[in-house]
């Protein structure tokens, strides 16, 4: 019963995390303070291909493949500065959204307070992790993607 009640807690947080997330003002989010800031020691995304980050990443679930409210979490060459910047908001977003999640995860262990429910809890922690980690690794990119097109945007604006 206590491994029932731990999973249907894991996919209604899941589930209601969507939602939290999808009516989060975007305004609330900025990629220059933190947490979201990329920091020095992250070396622009670099430090997380080495641990494979590039092979893996794509594996994952992609909830805006499957949520059509979702922003789809694609870069073309037709994105504009502001595109991207939205872009750049939801994967702030996505971010708060998973450490939620990982906070959430001492429900679990409520349900089940033995070295059970510690293991789940440090597995529904574990399985979040990859998804901070890609926002983590992807925001730095998309942030000198739009710088890019700023400058670009700007020249054809001045050209005009």
């Amino acid at each position: 019963m206590k491994l029932l009640s731990s999973v249907v807690y894991a996919a209604i947080i899941g589930i209601l995390a969507h939602y939290i997330g999808e009516s989060l003002p975007r305004s609330w989010f900025c990629e220059k303070k933190f947490p979201y800031a990329v920091y020095v020691w992250e070396k622009g995304g670099r430090i997380y291909e080495r641990i494979g980050i590039k092979v893996w990443k794509t594996r994952l679930p992609d909830m805006s493949r499957i949520m059509r409210d979702m922003l789809p979490k694609r870069v073309s060459p037709g994105n504009t500065s502001d595109s991207v910047t939205a872009l750049i908001k939801e994967t702030c977003v996505a971010e708060c959204v998973h450490y939620g999640l990982c906070f959430l995860a001492i429900g679990i262990y409520l349900i089940w307070k033995n070295y059970i429910g510690i293991i789940l809890t440090a597995v529904f922690i574990a399985g979040n992790i990859p998804f901070i980690l890609i926002q983590r690794y992807n925001r730095p990119h998309l942030i000198r993607f739009r710088d890019r097109l700023l400058k670009r945007e700007e020249r054809n604006n001045c050209g005009s």
